[in-house]
């Protein structure tokens, strides 16, 4: 295992800049999901810790050795790649033997280690045959094994489960989490799926237009939103934003005629901002349907019934609101009036200007 450190890391194409001045640090042993919307600059990253990219200015240092000038082979790292990116003419052992070949090792050694990552992997049965032969799922182990037999200090993933159906790839997160517990390494991960960025990272870099928005462990850049992209970004349904003005103590929000209370964990943090406009940003699961304490008055667009619960799409004067988890059978119609609570110490808070958040003090 090996920290893994970006500095000041620049990737352009001409005119273009993809990733512009990324610190990062990734520890030793962790696993680091970069996660962003598509053209964000998470893969580029990932490429050029890799090798596989040049990079345009910074540094990227390997266990305390910066690698800016080494070949992907010198690096110490191995990669899974979205299209598992197998030889289709080999059978599941030799592509699983090809790099250890390679690096001439004897063929008693690669036998044990092909051994030990397909006993870890319960890929055993498959090593005879081809890539052809296999599904999309069992693709993914070779791959995933021809990595482990490498020994290497860091595993870089790029969107390695996208290629897979919604089943099948709940079954290799599940798979990836027992992998991490078996073969403990440094990783660096790359996906767009916030589902997968919250249940295999325990730390989160949140990426936008080449720039890393948040850097956290799940529950803190869920918790704690740096900005209005991260709130936005993380969480299923995404977090509900309305714009409001405080009044002139900071205690209360103007939303769309209502009168919402702070909370009292908020209102340290929002007293400079008294008589100002802000974004409030609440959570669905924070928001019941009743009359509790603050209250919204809004119609029913569209109800989503998933089974264990429906998700209320809401239109409260001009602001669109999602509403989560209600229980599946509640007597709520579409276009209907419904009266919603939410909880006022579970209220975030957004500079309109800068789109920060207005941290909440404990």
């Amino acid at each position: 295992m090996a920290e893994v450190v970006l500095n000041q890391l620049v990737k352009s194409y001409g005119g273009v800049t993809a990733v512009r001045s990324i610190d990062l640090k990734i520890p030793e042993g962790a696993f680091a999901v970069l996660v962003g919307p598509s053209g964000c600059g998470k893969s580029t990253t990932l490429r050029m810790i890799a090798g596989l990219e040049e990079i345009s200015g910074g540094t990227i240092s390997i266990g305390g050795r910066v690698v800016n000038d080494l070949p992907p082979k010198d690096r110490d790292i191995a990669m899974v790649f979205q299209n598992y990116a197998l030889y289709q003419h080999m059978t599941v052992y030799d592509n699983l033997a090809f790099g250890l070949r390679n690096r001439k090792e004897s063929e008693a050694r690669i036998a044990e280690k092909i051994a030990h990552a397909a006993s870890i992997l319960s890929i055993e049965p498959l090593l005879q045959r081809r890539p052809k032969q296999l599904s999309g799922g069992q693709q993914q182990r070779v791959a995933l094994g021809r990595c482990i037999v490498r020994h290497p200090q860091v595993f870089l993933f790029d969107e390695p489960l996208s290629n897979l159906d919604a089943k099948l790839r709940a079954q290799m997160r599940v798979e990836l989490k027992r992998l991490r517990e078996r073969v403990p390494a440094t990783s660096v991960y790359v996906t767009h799926d916030q589902v997968e960025a919250m249940t295999l990272g325990d730390l989160v870099v949140i990426m936008k237009d080449g720039l890393v928005q948040q850097v956290g462990t799940p529950l803190d850049v869920y918790n704690r939103p740096e900005n209005l992209f991260v709130a936005g970004f993380i969480g299923a349904p995404a977090m509900n934003v309305f714009k409001g003005t405080l009044d002139e103590l900071g205690e209360r929000v103007s939303v769309e005629g209502a009168s919402l209370a702070v909370g009292e964990r908020n209102k340290a943090a929002l007293r400079g901002y008294a008589g100002r406009p802000v974004m409030v940003g609440i959570r669905p699961e924070h928001i019941s349907i009743g009359a509790f304490g603050n209250q919204l008055e809004g119609t029913v667009d569209v109800i989503e019934q998933l089974g264990s619960e429906m998700h209320l799409d809401m239109r409260i004067g001009s602001t669109a609101l999602t509403v989560a988890r209600v229980a599946p059978d509640a007597p709520i119609r579409v276009h209907e009036p419904v009266t919603v609570s939410i909880a006022a110490d579970q209220m975030h808070f957004f500079d309109v200007d800068t789109q920060k958040a207005i941290r909440v003090i404990h």
